[in-house]
């Protein structure tokens, strides 16, 4: 099994079926709470595409590789503010957050849901990508069947790490999560839809 990383269509999104893998609560939770901040609210969901590989309509990574790196990177970078907003969150909405929002709605692994704006986890997943130098121009840019994962875990990454070698490949493992959330949150952002860990 272990822990992935998903995009949402509009079905699961606004599905009141929980047992079916519907979201619709916090969906409903969220909307409350978008209204009580003056902001409107979050109807704009995408409907389902058929899957295409390579068409950036889906996003699905698995988290794979230990974190003891990234976050020890992390910390070096961003302040603790920083990275609770980067890593803490449990949805991810193409909605610009100047505070994360918490919902009293359980998650697939926590009692609560975090959610955090993709424009603020885009931002500080740049500054990462920055600090070790990753090759953004040679990772995959569109992450509907495990892209990144099998790229990272399979060799290319390691390929590339011995003909174009920089801070990223000093870690492959901490480069994998920067490159996720990276990815994650330009997902999120240009299709308009959550992601999910799953």
């Amino acid at each position: 099994m272990g822990i992935y990383l998903v995009s949402v269509d509009a079905q699961e999104w606004f599905d009141e079926d929980e047992e079916e893998g519907g979201r619709g609560a916090v969906a409903a939770a969220l909307d409350e709470e978008l209204r009580r901040r003056g902001l409107p609210p979050y109807t704009s969901v995408p409907e389902e595409a058929d899957f295409v590989r390579g068409s950036g309509l889906s996003f699905e990574e698995k988290l794979v590789p230990p974190m003891d790196g990234f976050a020890a990177l992390c910390q070096e970078h961003l302040s603790r503010e920083e990275e609770e907003v980067l890593c803490g969150w449990t949805l991810l909405v193409p909605l610009s957050l100047d505070k994360e929002i918490w919902l009293p709605v359980a998650s697939a692994y926590t009692d609560a849901t975090m959610v955090a704006g993709a424009p603020q986890v885009l931002g500080l997943a740049e500054r990462l990508a920055t600090a070790v130098a990753l090759p953004v121009d040679e990772i995959p840019a569109t992450n509907d069947n495990l892209d990144l994962t099998m790229w990272f875990l399979d060799g290319p990454a390691k390929e590339l790490a011995a003909t174009r070698p920089g801070p990223w490949s000093e870690d492959l493992d901490a480069a994998f999560y920067v490159a996720v959330y990276l990815r994650a949150a330009q997902h999120s952002l240009r299709r308009g839809c959550p992601v999910v860990y799953f």
